[in-house]
């Protein structure tokens, strides 16, 4: 899960940097167009009868929530700073939370309601809306906010969609479908404004599917060897490389307040894991 976090927050400094040039939109169709590729040959390595799944409506509206939530988040990263970008983005366990509740049907507690409530309170302490704080107001633009949380929104969406087909379909499916329909939606938006990259650019852009890759390989092997818990706290550190990346390498210093507010996002994720495993252990 370590070293699954630290691909991860790679994969934000190379969006970051590509992004300085390149419009976000470009980044995820080329992102999309490696991850494509790399996992249609895992599915054809997974033996699978078809590699297009059963239940595929619901795989569909999977990757079309992975898709929408990846393109905002890609804007974040290229617009905010990458430790805030990053830290919006963390908010996505407590909307899918909520959202399995709405759609899966999963039994939401008091407390997990409280730590939604929280995260919020984190992000506007993140972002420091001018109505509320007056001359202390954050500099960013309430657009590429809004932007970043839609996305958190939409990752977590497609996390209870994920929750939705339980075991139904093999994970090599699931994962398929995120940039199977990822790369058709972001052809147009791409294409609208391309940008032929330079040498360099090209090294990023692989750079940014080979990250995501290895990532993704390191996250799910760590889900699948450790506790939920202690897979997730550990997860967390993903916050904390992206931190590291900003300050020494793109010379980002996070205020005062971001630094409450991530305590605050990071803390009441953690309540609601630790919560939900102590749950589980009572209803078993």
């Amino acid at each position: 899960m370590a070293i699954g976090a630290w691909w991860f927050a790679v994969m934000g400094l190379f969006v970051k940097l590509a992004g300085r040039r390149l419009p976000s939109s470009q980044v995820v169709l080329v992102r999309a167009a490696l991850t494509l590729a790399m996992s249609w040959w895992a599915v054809r390595q997974a033996g699978l009868p078809s590699i297009w799944g059963t239940h595929r409506r619901l795989l569909l509206v999977r990757g079309a929530l992975g898709a929408i939530g990846i393109n905002c988040f890609y804007w974040s990263l290229v617009h905010l700073p990458l430790g805030e970008a990053t830290l919006i983005q963390y908010t996505n366990p407590i909307f899918a939370t909520i959202l399995a509740a709405l759609w899966v049907g999963e039994r939401v507690r008091p407390g997990e309601l409280a730590c939604l409530a929280m995260a919020m309170v984190g992000v506007i302490l993140i972002t420091r809306p001018g109505f509320l704080f007056g001359s202390a107001a954050s500099v960013y633009d309430t657009r590429d906010i809004a932007i970043a949380l839609f996305g958190a929104v939409c990752s977590g969406a497609a996390y209870a969609a994920v929750r939705k087909m339980g075991n139904r379909e093999h994970p090599a499916v699931v994962v398929f479908y995120l940039p199977l329909v990822t790369f058709p939606i972001a052809i147009p938006f791409a294409s609208s404004n391309w940008l032929v990259p330079t040498p360099a650019e090209w090294a990023i852009l692989l750079g940014v599917g080979v990250s995501t890759q290895l990532a993704q390989v390191y996250m799910t092997r760590g889900l699948q060897a450790e506790t939920a818990v202690r897979a997730t706290t550990t997860g967390y550190l993903q916050i904390v490389f992206a931190g590291l990346w900003g300050a020494l390498l793109l010379h980002e210093r996070p205020s005062a307040w971001t630094l409450v507010g991530a305590a605050v996002i990071v803390g009441s994720a953690l309540v609601l894991a630790f919560g939900k495993a102590h749950a589980d252990v009572g209803d078993e």
